[in-house]
């Protein structure tokens, strides 16, 4: 028989099934002998005191051995003969539009401008030994979008959106770890998310799909008001409702919707630095003890918000035991972001530490800095009335803020992939710092008074914001911390509005704006969630139509 219990047990007897299985029994008044497994259903570590527990749902097999398996298997049939339908982008998104097109009957066409997941990782490691960023190759573009080289982790909110489960489930159907489905904050790492990745796009092409990389969407092909294809940078030309997940950073996109009339919306986002701290002293500040983590427990992770003058200051995809990476997209730009391995084995901790930004803050004096003109801000970005569209904030208004603020960032770094940087401390106190600690990101750093030449609306808030956070947790704030600038690229800018109940643009049809770059996702379970959503909207309007 199976019996389900919820225990409380130290690190040191979670470390094993023997352990968990000798408490179990000894606790229950259990034979050790009739227990033949034990299945780990949800785990969870609770640093909140000075003594550590780890929170588990075991499932005991008693007097008998597992027969279930660990995970949901989906079954994917051939599709070759089935309607097509375009999906744009390998990221997240689009890669679960794909796999559940197959499980619907459609046949998915993916058309990725960047690389296959393994040829751009060459690309991604030349930002680092050469500081040359490939437009249609890097840590945004190709297989896999923005998660593949940056974390693969899998914590979301957005379970009334769908379910997370099976996203998680078919990730250890293509070869992920089954301890995703019981860890709280579920992480791939980076280094086993690539494989993950490829295993998904050959389950597309064995049951009848097609995928095309180095294959850029340059233009949308709209008849009667309905998108009926794509044209792309090879020549081809794709026929069939389109997927639109494009990600986060694809700004042509946006700019050829805006300038084809699709209707598309600024959107709000946040904007700020990375914050790199010794893992160690993260450890031993979140694990309340001197030694830090130990023997049985992962490096830490932390989660900090507060409110700064009617904005939130907050951190942002975490990376304990992580690394700092050059995220830009193109030419003139410095992007941080974070990721970490699946072991989390690195000397430093890592986050997004960042500001929020409102679509109407565009049209406030608080948005450009004293220096607006100066900082190459877009005129109507340094003028509180300008730049309006019928009363509204114009529709790439936060896109060209963010181009703005990397390509200063870009100056500020000597005009190469080494990131200005500044000690923690330093920067809130406004003194340039002449020295910097050592760093996980591989470009390298440049000591700069990040505190003088970022917009002040940022900077002011990040300044209160690592006060107050160093108040509630002794220790945080210190100049063992290094502030890096920026991060920009946390959520989309724009929003391609899309009706509730369908999915399809509100105004052109056959068109399915999806996940993260669409405006409706934030992070790689629930842009597969989304796109799942999207798959079966256009399933259904192919339906329609060939009726």
């Amino acid at each position: 028989m199976t019996q389900e219990l919820q225990i409380r047990i130290l690190p040191e007897q979670a470390a094993s099934e023997q352990s968990i299985k000798q408490y179990v029994a000894r606790e229950k008044g259990l034979d050790a002998r009739t227990i033949k497994a034990v299945r780990t259903l949800k785990r969870s570590i609770d640093a909140r005191q000075r003594t550590i527990y780890v929170n588990l749902t075991v499932r005991l097999y008693i007097n008998e051995l597992p027969t279930d398996d660990e995970y949901v298997e989906t079954y994917y049939p051939m599709v070759d003969e089935g309607p097509e339908v375009i999906v744009v982008g390998a990221g997240p998104g689009g890669l679960f539009a794909a796999l559940r097109l197959i499980e619907l009957g459609c046949r998915p066409i993916v058309v990725e401008r960047g690389k296959d997941v393994h040829t751009r990782k060459r690309d991604i490691a030349r930002i680092s030994r050469e500081h040359t960023v490939d437009p249609e190759s890097n840590y945004s573009f190709g297989e896999g979008g923005a998660g593949a080289y940056s974390d693969g982790k899998l914590y979301t909110r957005s379970k009334k959106r769908g379910s997370v489960e099976k996203i998680l489930n078919v990730f250890c159907q293509h070869g992920a770890s089954t301890t995703i489905l019981s860890d709280a904050h579920p992480h791939i790492g980076t280094d086993k998310l690539p494989r993950v990745i490829e295993n998904m796009r050959e389950t597309i092409r064995r049951c009848g799909g097609e995928v095309h990389f180095e294959t850029r969407m340059d233009s949308l092909i709209i008849e009667k008001g309905q998108i009926v294809g794509i044209e792309t940078s090879t020549g081809r030309t794709f026929r069939g409702p389109v997927i639109l997940a494009t990600g986060h950073s694809a700004r042509d996109v946006y700019q050829h919707l805006y300038a084809s009339g699709v209707d598309i919306e600024a959107k709000g986002i946040a904007v700020g630095v990375r914050l790199e701290h010794p893992s160690e002293l993260i450890d031993q500040i979140q694990y309340h003890n001197k030694n830090g983590r130990g023997k049985y427990l992962p490096a830490a992770e932390y989660s900090f918000v507060t409110q700064v003058e009617g904005r939130g200051v907050y951190s942002f995809c975490m990376c304990p035991g992580g690394a700092v990476v050059p995220a830009a997209s193109g030419p003139e730009q410095i992007v941080v972001n974070g990721m970490s391995a699946s072991h989390r084995g690195s000397r430093w901790s890592n986050s997004g530490m960042v500001v929020e930004i409102r679509p109407e803050d565009i049209e406030s004096p608080l948005l450009p800095s004293p220096k607006g003109e100066e900082m190459g801000l877009p005129p109507y970005l340094s003028s509180p009335l300008g730049g309006n569209e019928g009363g509204h904030p114009h529709p790439l208004a936060m896109l060209h803020l963010q181009e703005e603020l990397e390509r200063q960032c870009w100056m500020q770094g000597n005009r190469r992939q080494t990131a200005p940087a500044q000690r923690m401390v330093d920067f809130t106190r406004k003194k340039l710092s002449y020295d910097l600690p050592a760093s996980s990101y591989s470009p390298g750093l440049i000591s700069s008074p990040l505190h003088f030449w970022m917009p002040e609306f940022i900077c002011s808030r990040l300044q209160r914001g690592f006060e107050h956070f160093g108040r509630t947790s002794r220790g945080f704030l210190t100049n063992e911390a290094t502030v890096i600038g920026m991060e920009t690229r946390t959520s989309a800018p724009v929003r391609i509005l899309r009706d509730r109940d369908t999915l399809q643009h509100i105004s052109v049809g056959g068109l399915f704006p999806c996940g993260e770059g669409a405006g409706y996702a934030g992070g790689i379970v629930s842009a597969g969630i989304d796109g799942e959503r999207c798959a079966e909207m256009a399933a259904e309007y192919v339906k329609r139509i060939e009726n």
